[in-house]
């Protein structure tokens, strides 16, 4: 990273927010590599002027609009909304978890180099949370190594699940052991939920209801699996405002004081073990987001907006300001708390 690049991360604004939840898909998708056809690879085809649909399995997955892609866009929207920096991060549909290992670690580097390039499009209000193939550990590995050490990536975005596995299960420690090293923040979004087969309703419910179950989930098994108390340097945050593990978390405390098994997976209460996560703000409700500050602490809630989708919070400053009276707390949750999430100062 350059030395111009560094300075103003470590500088910023000092008052405009970061925003740790935004995505990038590419304006182009390679095909795959020796032109074999791989299910679920995804393609683009224009959809009128400014936008592109995504297609997968040659079924249209979503329409998306050029911010998705060009930097001038975004830098626009983000001053209009307050924001400084944005911390650029694929579209979880591109984690590719569930395609051919190799093909998937194509599609994700392809993915990163154009979040790479966005953030040089943007002279230093962007910053890289690049994906990873993390059905192959070792592919995963190298992968973090590149985006990290080669192109200046300050962490990544994981999936609320791998195919099915829960984040907090021990296979997946060598993996968090190579990101403690390496000191890079972990994003973890929602992808592909668990309970589909449970909502009754269209399509877009899977973002509205099951993407907050899964990462509930998600926090849980951290915590449960003793994820933090194994590598206790991990800086990690959920989406959605970790979705529904505020509600879960005091079953889950008195189930630690009802249950010697729940007890005995768990050295540390998972209230206190709560208060070590962190968790984005993007929950729509001012009473809701000072929930998370009551469970989670002042300096764990970071601005998060899933820009530059629809179905985002469009006015994410004016929301913490409308929860929040205390200067001091508004400016912690816009962008200090990102700052240390971000390890930004150390950049």
């Amino acid at each position: 990273m350059g030395e111009e690049k560094a300075k103003r991360f470590r500088s910023g604004c000092g008052c405009g927010g970061i925003d740790v939840h935004c995505h990038v898909v590419p304006s182009r998708f390679p095909l795959p590599a020796g032109g074999a056809s791989v299910r679920g690879w995804p393609s683009m085809i224009a959809a009128g002027d400014c936008h592109a649909t995504v297609i997968i399995d040659e079924k249209p997955y979503r329409t998306v609009s050029d911010a998705c892609w060009v930097a001038e866009r975004r830098l626009e929207e983000m001053d209009r909304a307050g924001i400084e920096l944005q911390a650029l991060s694929p579209m979880p549909e591109l984690f590719g978890y569930w395609i051919d290992a190799n093909a998937a670690n194509d599609l994700v580097r392809h993915v990163n180099d154009s979040i790479a390039a966005l953030v040089t499009e943007g002279e230093g209000r962007f910053v890289g949370l690049g994906g990873l193939p993390m059905q192959d550990i070792d592919l995963a590995i190298a992968e973090l190594h590149r985006i990290v050490g080669e192109l200046g990536f300050l962490g990544i975005e994981i999936g609320s699940n791998i195919n099915g596995v829960a984040i907090g299960d021990p296979c997946f420690h060598p993996f968090f052991a190579e990101v403690e090293k390496l000191g890079a923040a972990v994003f973890v979004h929602a992808v592909r939920p668990a309970g589909m087969d449970r909502l009754v309703g269209p399509a877009p419910l899977q973002q509205v209801l099951g993407y907050p179950t899964d990462v509930g989930l998600a926090a849980a098994s951290v915590i449960t699996g003793g994820l933090l108390q194994k590598f206790p340097k991990l800086r990690i945050a959920f989406s959605h405002g970790g979705g529904t593990f505020a509600s879960l978390l005091p079953r889950l405390e008195q189930g630690y004081s009802a249950f010697p098994a729940v007890k005995d997976i768990m050295p540390e209460a998972p209230s206190a073990q709560a208060r070590r996560l962190y968790v984005d703000s993007l929950v729509f409700d001012a009473d809701t987001l000072r929930r998370l500050v009551s469970v989670f602490g002042e300096e764990r809630v970071l601005l998060g907006t899933d820009y530059p989708f629809n179905f985002r919070e469009k006015e994410p400053v004016a929301r913490i300001d409308e929860a929040f009276a205390d200067v001091g707390l508004r400016e912690r949750l816009t962008f200090a708390n990102a700052r240390a999430f971000l390890a930004l100062d150390e950049v």
